[in-house]
C-alpha cells in the first residue's frame, strides 16, 4: 500500500509561547534553537518503531556543513545534535518532541520523516532562530528584561541633535509584522557572501558574529544592491527624505516589492534602525547607539583635520569629518575568537563610510576592546575607536599659497554623551563610560597612546613632540557663542558672541563671522549670514556682541536636519588666530497626541492630533502620517487643509488595536514650511 502523505499538527500556539515567538503572525512554525518543540503527525503505521527524521536547510544540505541532520527516535535529548523523543502515540498518530543543537544553523528548514525502507515523507517547513533565552546559545542574555527589550520590543527611541542639545524621536522596528521575517531571510540569500559561495555561507549562519558582519553590509546598498541607498547631499529627489521615515517596515517592504532594488534614501539612523529590525527578528539582541560629535577618520591616523578660510568658512578639504551625531548598533553575543572578556556588546555599523575587506561593512568590534584601545582585534577597531576618541586639529588654510596653519587642537571634543534607550522605559541612558575612560583623565590619554602605538603612529603627530607647523601657541583671547532665547524653527535665532582678553595689555581684534545651514554631518549647504566687527578689548576685559539671525533670513536655506553652523574667526593684531564655532540644532514646534477613551483589543478607539501654526504666514501641503505595530496596519496618511498664521488644526482618526500591552503610536507631520515634526505616544491596550 502506498504510504499516505502524513498530515502535521505543528502546535503553533503552544510552541510559539514556549519559544518567545508568539508575536510573529505566521502560519509556519517559528522556533528557537537549542530548545524542544512538539509536533504531531499521523499516517505512519506502528509509528515510533523505526522512524528517521531529516531536517535540512540551504541549497545543498550536507552533514559536513551541518545543514543536514538525520536522527531517529531516542529516549533522551541529545547534547550534541538533533534529537526526537516520543511524547505520546496512538494507533494512528504520534507526538514527537524535536530538539535542535545550541549552535544549529538558523533559517528555514525542510522536515521529513522516513519509516523503515520507504521513501521520506515531507512534514513541511519551519524557521529556526537564535535563542537568547537559552544558556548554551552564543547570544544568551541572562537578564530577561533585556531579552524583552532587545529582541521582543518593536518600538525604539533614537537620539539625535547635538551634544549641547540632545533630541530624540521614536521608531517602529516592527520586526514581527507581516512578511518581515521572510524579507530578513531573503536579505541573507542576496548577500555577496551567499552569491559567491552559497554552501559555505549557509553553513556559517550558526554564528552571530558572521551574520552581524554580513548584514551590516546588506543593509546598505553599496556593493550588493542592499536594502537602503545612502544620500547626504541635502537633495532627495526621486526618493524619500531620510528624516521622513518613522519605521523599518515600509523600507523593507518597499525593497521586496521593487524586486530588491535599494530604497531611496537613508542616513545613519535609518541604516541602524533597519539593522536593528533584522537582527531582532532573527533573535540576536540588538540596540541603536548614538554618538555625539562623532569622528569619521578616513585616513586611519586617529585624528580629524578641519580647515577654515580667513573669513571663518569651514572648507571641504580632506576626507575627515565630524558629525553632530552618528548612529550605529550594538549586538550581544560571545566572542569565541577573542576570548571571554571581549564578549557582550559588539559594535556593528551599516552606514557606508569606509570599506572593510573591500566592501562597505563594519564590525563586529568588541566594545570592551574599543575601551581598552585594543584596536588590532577583529573587526574594524581603528575606525570605531576613532569615532569616539579621535583628536581634532583645526587649521587655517590659505588657498592662494596652499599654506596651512594650526589654529588649535582638542582631544576632548569627540565622542560625547553616547546614548541608547533605557530597558523597559522611554528614557535615555548614557553609555559613554562603556566606550572610554573619563575624558581628559590620565587613563584615557594612556589608552589613546596605546591605540596609536598599535597602529604604528606613535612617532608621527604626538601632542608631546609636535613638528614645527603643528606647534600650538597660546592664544591672547578666548571666545564662545552663547544661545540667548529659544532654538525653534519659525523663531529668530539670538546668539551672543563672548570675547575675553586673557592678557594684561589691550588687544585689537578683527572678527569675521559666518552662519551656514548644514546637514547633521556638518556638511555646509547654504550660507545664511555673514558679518564682521572690529573691537579693542581692554586688559582682561570680556565683551558680549549680540547676533540676531531672523527667521526669514534662514527659512529658505535651512535643511531638513535643521542645523546651522556659526563660526567667528578672530584675527588678533600681532597674535594668533582664534576660532570660535558652534553647531546649533533647531527644534520643530510641538505636536500633541490624545487618545480619546480606552484602547481595547479589536475595538475602535479615536485618536486626536493637534498642531498650531507658530509662524506669521500660512502653511500648506500639510500631511499627517501615523504608524504603530499592533495599533494599525501599515501607514495611515491624512491630508490636512492649509493653516493660517497661529491657526490650530485638530485631526481625528480611528485605530483598532490587535494585541494587548504597551504599544507606541508614531506621528509625523510635515508641510511646506516644516519638515518632519515627529512625536510618539504610548498606548496601553487592554483585553
Amino acid at each position: 500500500i502506498a504510504a499516505t502523505q502524513p498530515s502535521t499538527d505543528w502546535h503553533l500556539k503552544e510552541n510559539a509561547r514556549e519559544h518567545h515567538t508568539s508575536k510573529f503572525s505566521s502560519e509556519e512554525l517559528i522556533v528557537r534553537r537549542g530548545q524542544a518543540f512538539t509536533i504531531t503527525f499521523n499516517g505512519a503505521e506502528r509509528p515510533e518503531q523505526n522512524l528517521i527524521f531529516i531536517a535540512e536547510t540551504g541549497p545543498k544540505p550536507s552533514k559536513a556543513t551541518k545543514t543536514l541532520a538525520t536522527f531517529d527516535i531516542s529516549s533522551t535529548v541529545s547534547k550534541e545534535g538533533w534529537s526526537a523523543v516520543v511524547q505520546s502515540s496512538s494507533s494512528s498518530s504520534v507526538s514527537i518532541s524535536i530538539s535542535s543543537p545550541h549552535n544549529a544553523v538558523i533559517g528555514r528548514y525542510r522536515l521529513s520523516v522516513q519509516s523503515g525502507s520507504s521513501s521520506p515523507q515531507s512534514l513541511g517547513t519551519f524557521v529556526l532562530l537564535f535563542n537568547p533565552w537559552s544558556s548554551g546559545d552564543d547570544v544568551f542574555m541572562p537578564n530577561t528584561a533585556e531579552c524583552e527589550e532587545y529582541v521582543l520590543e518593536e518600538f525604539g527611541i533614537i537620539f539625535a541633535g547635538n551634544k549641547n542639545h540632545i533630541s530624540s524621536f521614536g521608531w517602529n522596528f516592527g520586526q514581527f509584522q507581516g512578511d518581515i521575517l521572510n524579507i530578513c531571510l531573503a536579505i541573507m540569500d542576496r548577500s555577496l557572501y551567499y552569491r559567491q559561495d552559497p554552501i559555505t555561507d549557509v553553513s556559517h549562519r550558526h554564528d552571530p558574529r558572521y551574520l552581524g558582519r554580513v548584514l551590516s553590509a546588506m543593509v546598505n546598498a553599496n556593493d550588493d544592491q542592499g536594502v537602503v541607498l545612502g544620500n547626504w547631499s541635502g537633495k532627495y529627489e526621486g526618493g524619500k527624505n531620510p528624516t521622513s521615515w518613522t519605521g523599518s517596515g515600509e523600507i523593507l517592504q518597499s525593497w521586496k516589492k521593487s524586486g530588491f532594488k535599494p530604497v531611496k534614501y537613508g542616513q545613519c539612523w535609518v541604516f541602524a534602525a533597519v539593522l536593528t529590525t533584522v537582527l531582532r527578528c532573527l533573535g540576536i539582541p540588538t540596540r541603536t547607539i548614538t554618538n555625539f560629535s562623532s569622528a569619521h577618520d578616513a585616513d586611519g591616523n586617529l585624528r580629524v583635520d578641519e580647515f577654515y578660510d580667513a573669513d571663518g568658512n569651514h572648507l571641504e578639504r580632506g576626507a575627515d569629518s565630524v558629525w553632530n551625531f552618528h548612529v550605529w548598533n550594538e549586538s550581544w553575543f560571545i566572542r569565541n575568537d577573542l576570548g571571554p572578556s571581549y564578549s557582550g556588546w559588539q559594535v556593528l555599523d551599516a552606514t557606508p563610510q569606509e570599506e572593510s575587506g573591500g566592501i562597505y561593512q563594519c564590525g563586529p568590534a568588541s566594545r570592551h576592546a574599543i575601551k581598552e584601545g585594543e584596536v588590532e582585534l577583529d573587526y574594524d577597531g581603528p575606525f570605531v575607536f576613532a569615532e569616539v576618541n579621535a583628536d581634532c586639529m583645526y587649521w587655517n588654510y590659505d588657498s592662494a599659497t596652499g599654506k596651512k596653519t594650526l589654529i588649535f587642537s582638542k582631544s576632548t571634543e569627540i565622542g560625547a554623551s553616547i546614548s541608547t534607550k533605557a530597558v523597559g522605559r522611554d528614557a535615555r541612558v548614557d553609555v559613554t563610560r562603556d566606550y572610554k575612560y573619563e575624558e581628559g583623565s590620565a587613563k584615557e590619554r594612556e589608552i589613546f597612546k596605546k591605540a596609536r602605538k598599535k597602529l604604528g603612529l606613535e612617532d608621527k603627530f604626538d601632542p608631546t613632540a609636535p613638528k614645527q607647523e603643528e606647534v600650538e601657541q597660546k592664544p591672547d583671547i578666548s571666545g564662545k557663542f552663547k544661545v540667548a532665547g529659544s532654538l525653534e524653527v519659525g523663531k529668530d535665532l539670538n546668539l551672543l558672541l563672548v570675547l575675553e582678553n586673557l592678557q594684561s595689555d589691550a588687544k585689537t581684534v578683527n572678527v569675521n563671522m559666518t552662519a551656514w545651514s548644514t546637514l547633521y554631518t556638518r556638511r555646509r549647504v547654504n550660507q545664511i549670514w555673514k558679518d564682521s566687527l572690529s573691537v579693542t578689548l581692554a586688559p582682561k576685559e570680556e565683551k558680549q556682541f549680540p547676533i540676531k539671525i531672523k527667521y526669514p533670513e534662514y527659512q529658505q536655506q535651512l535643511t531638513t536636519d535643521k542645523t546651522i553652523q556659526v563660526t567667528a574667526l578672530c584675527h588678533v593684531k600681532d597674535g594668533i588666530q582664534v576660532l570660535v564655532k558652534r553647531n546649533i540644532t533647531l527644534d520643530n514646534p510641538a505636536i500633541d497626541i490624545q487618545v480619546l477613551g480606552e484602547a481595547k483589543v479589536n475595538k475602535e478607539v479615536v485618536v486626536e492630533v493637534a498642531f498650531t501654526n507658530p509662524i506669521n504666514e500660512e502653511v500648506k501641503d500639510c500631511v499627517l502620517q501615523v504608524e504603530g505595530s499592533d495599533l494599525l496596519q501599515g501607514i495611515l496618511e491624512l491630508r490636512i487643509p492649509p493653516l493660517k498664521a497661529s491657526e490650530k488644526s485638530s485631526t481625528k482618526f480611528k485605530l483598532i488595536p490587535s494585541e494587548a500591552g504597551p504599544k507606541h503610536l508614531l506621528v509625523n507631520f510635515f508641510c511646506d514650511k516644516f519638515a518632519d515634526i515627529k512625536t510618539f505616544k504610548m498606548v496601553n491596550v487592554i483585553n
